[in-house]
């Protein structure tokens, strides 16, 4: 084990696994408070298009993602503010269309249904240098503004019409949260992959709400929750790999975050039936 973690695919393995676990609870905790978990699980599906894209053209697939995701995030966010009553149809629509054109560019491409798996499910302990450096860029960049953007981004999460009156320009930060979210997909799909990300997304803050009480501590504790299970996940499969069994990091990373939830349910349960049972005592 000590002998696996001194390779150099490991240590970047390693580091990929801390960011992605840093950033996208950050993100995801936003998306938690404006009922968007599942904002993650749509624009990995429109992300496959863009690393499709990348298969079949030579370019870098990361960066294509990104674009692809970010045009499909913008796209989301405007069927959402118009509030259409066939705007889940439209998203269900870009989300499996992008999936679908995905694989078909894939097989356009020449490439095999493992190479574009990599990206579905995650492949951290093939990280390249140039992949790292996107990943760790690309993290920091959320981070910073899921951080230094706090006040405004809880308060369009929070309430969109307070926000308005108080002169926020709801829409910028809309389009903000919408970005940062396709970004982090990408940032992930090397870890989790495109198809688990959501799960990286949501799994910790949900973690974090069963212990925590404002919105501040939510968003700390599910970023420390979030390398936790990146970090923990990818130790684990490596460990795991030594008995030996074949165990992919992703999937591992994923269940151990819902582990995590699992453990600290029965904590939020009961904190909760306290919160309701004291109003009658007071009254008694």
């Amino acid at each position: 084990m000590i002998d696996l973690l001194s390779h150099p695919f490991m240590l970047r393995a390693l580091i990929a696994a801390a960011v992605t676990g840093l950033a996208a609870p950050a993100i995801g905790t936003y998306l938690v408070q404006r009922r968007l978990a599942l904002l993650g699980d749509g624009l990995g599906h429109v992300a496959v298009t863009g690393v499709a894209l990348g298969l079949l053209t030579g370019a870098s697939p990361t960066w294509l993602a990104v674009v692809v995701a970010i045009a499909g995030a913008m796209g989301i966010e405007v069927i959402r503010e118009r509030g259409h009553t066939s705007g889940d149809v439209a998203l269900a629509l870009l989300f499996y269309g992008g999936l679908a054109g995905g694989v078909l560019i894939t097989g356009l491409a020449g490439q095999s249904a493992a190479r574009l798996q990599e990206y579905l499910f995650g492949s951290v302990t093939s990280v390249s240098v140039d992949d790292l450096l996107a990943t760790v860029g690309l993290a920091a960049v959320v981070v910073v503004a899921c951080l230094a953007l706090l006040p405004q981004l809880f308060a369009v999460s929070q309430d969109e019409d307070f926000a308005r009156v108080a002169g926020v320009p709801i829409r910028f930060y809309n389009l903000l949260v919408a970005v940062l979210a396709a970004v982090t997909v990408t940032v992930a799909m090397r870890t989790v992959g495109l198809l688990l990300v959501s799960a990286l997304m949501v799994v910790p803050v949900a973690t974090a709400q069963q212990v925590t009480r404002s919105f501040r501590s939510t968003l700390t504790a599910a970023m420390v929750l979030g390398v936790a299970a990146a970090l923990g996940g990818l130790l684990l499969a490596a460990f795991l790999s030594t008995v030996p069994l074949t165990v992919a990091p992703g999937p591992t990373i994923v269940l151990l975050s819902l582990t995590g939830f699992a453990l600290a349910w029965p904590l939020g349960l009961w904190r909760r039936r306290r919160h309701r049972s004291t109003p009658e005592v007071s009254r008694a």
